[in-house]
Formats: C-alpha cells, sequence, structure tokens
C-alpha cells in the first residue's frame, strides 16, 4: 500500500496530469498522484522527464534493458511492470525482459547487452561497484556520448525505483503478471 494518498486535491494542474497520463499510458500513473503532494516536485520532475525521453545517442533496448536491470536491483514493482511494458513497446523479446533478474544464467543476450546489464547492475548497488574494464569495454563499443547517455540513465532510474519504492509504490498491473520478479535481487552484481 502506497506511504502517502494517491488522490491529491484535484486542481487544474492535477487533471492537466490525470488527463495527459491517461491519453499517453491508459491510465494515470500512481507516481505522478504521490509526487502531486508537491506541486514543484511534480513539475520538476515532468520536465525532467520529459527532457530524458528526448535523449537519443543510446539504442532504445539498450537503455529499456538498462533501466529494468536497475529497477530490478532495487526491487522497484512498480518499475519493473511499467518497464517491462515500455520495453515491449521498443520491441524486446520477451525472453529477455523474463531473464533480466538471472541474465548471467541466459543465453538470450548479446557480449553488449551482457555488458549493459551487468554495468546497469553495479552502477546500483551501494556503493556502486563499476570497474574500469566494463566502463571502457562499454565506452569502445558504444562511444562516449551514448555511454554518457547510458550511466545518466541508469541514475535516473536509480532515482525513479528509490522514489517509487520508499513512497510504497506497487505495480500497476501495466503488465498483468509480469515475468520480471520485481523482488529479485541482484547480489551477484557485487561478485
Amino acid at each position: 500500500m502506497a506511504r502517502i494518498s494517491l488522490t491529491p486535491d484535484r486542481t487544474p494542474l492535477i487533471r492537466i496530469v490525470e488527463w495527459y497520463s491517461k491519453r499517453t499510458y491508459g491510465k494515470v500513473l500512481e507516481p505522478l498522484m504521490a509526487l502531486s503532494h508537491h506541486r514543484r516536485v511534480l513539475i520538476t520532475t515532468s520536465r525532467f522527464e520529459l527532457s530524458v525521453g528526448r535523449w537519443k545517442k543510446l539504442d532504445p533496448q539498450l537503455k529499456a534493458l538498462a533501466e529494468l536491470a536497475s529497477a530490478t536491483v532495487i526491487g522497484c514493482s512498480w518499475c519493473t511492470d511499467f518497464g517491462y511494458w515500455l520495453s515491449r513497446g521498443h520491441g524486446i523479446a520477451h525472453e529477455k525482459l523474463r531473464d533480466v533478474p538471472v541474465w548471467r544464467e541466459s543465453d538470450v543476450y548479446t557480449p553488449l547487452e551482457r555488458d549493459v546489464l551487468e554495468y546497469a547492475e553495479a552502477m546500483t548497488v551501494t556503493p556502486p561497484a563499476v570497474g574500469d574494464e566494463l566502463a571502457e569495454r562499454l565506452r569502445q563499443r558504444l562511444g562516449d556520448a551514448a555511454f554518457v547517455e547510458l550511466t545518466s540513465m541508469v541514475a535516473v532510474e536509480n532515482l525513479r525505483s528509490r522514489t517509487n519504492a520508499a513512497l510504497g509504490l506497487h505495480s500497476q498491473g501495466f503488465k498483468d503478471t509480469c515475468d520480471v520478479p520485481a523482488g529479485a535481487r541482484a547480489d551477484r552484481a557485487a561478485r
């Protein structure tokens, strides 16, 4: 259960947010309703997310895998549910999404995807455990701009997932039976 009401006062701003959310995603996003208790946080976060959506240096499938890996490490069921739904929209195969928590044992990923998943996990654990060799391998294969975008996307997903988890937000049913176990921890990232 959410730790804050998801029914803020229905101001004109909230009505616009609800309308946009329903139009874009088919339902009102609970994280937006939680943030709606603080107008400036809602506006700043919304503007930030719209800006992040215009970053295009990194392949969308790699970006989606990195976000989902980070959300899975944190254990945010809302983010894994929504991330799965968005990732399917990017054309990522069901098997790749299902296997994110166990990517090391799976044979569905390319070497680059494996590096992206490892990097996302290594960035997400506390303290971060990113090694120089992995970072350099990704930088060489992706280029500087896409590497910076990858790093920033994992950081953004950490912000989202940690905020949603702390607010007690849970799966909203974007994927009725999410194949990515939200609580699956990637403790292997520390190895």
